[in-house]
């Protein structure tokens, strides 16, 4: 789902509010989200999942295309880890939509 697809859909199921309202309220928590990770702190979002920081070591790689070495620097990558009831809601409708 796309960003903008998530605001629409958002904005469909609370006919009460603009789409600019709908939009601002989704920045606003991705920016909330991303802030906390930048200052190196996680999100959890009890029943959907938790954000958190992953500490990348620096390591060697290479040019696919030369095959030169080149050294990659140490980073943190985001990941998110699901949470019980969304990995439970997924499950259900992936089992309903395989059952015959």
């Amino acid at each position: 789902m796309k960003n903008s697809e998530l605001i629409e859909r958002l904005a469909q199921r609370q006919p009460q509010l603009k789409a600019a309202d709908t939009e601002c309220a989704v920045r606003m928590i991705q920016n909330a989200i991303s802030q906390a990770l930048q200052e190196g702190n996680r999100v959890e979002i009890r029943g959907f999942g938790r954000f958190v920081l992953n500490h990348r070591r620096p390591k060697e790689g290479r040019n696919p295309r030369t095959g030169e070495t080149v050294n990659v620097p140490a980073r943190y990558a985001p990941n998110f880890r699901p949470g019980k009831e969304l990995r439970e809601r997924v499950d259900a409708a992936k089992a309903k939509a395989v059952s015959p």
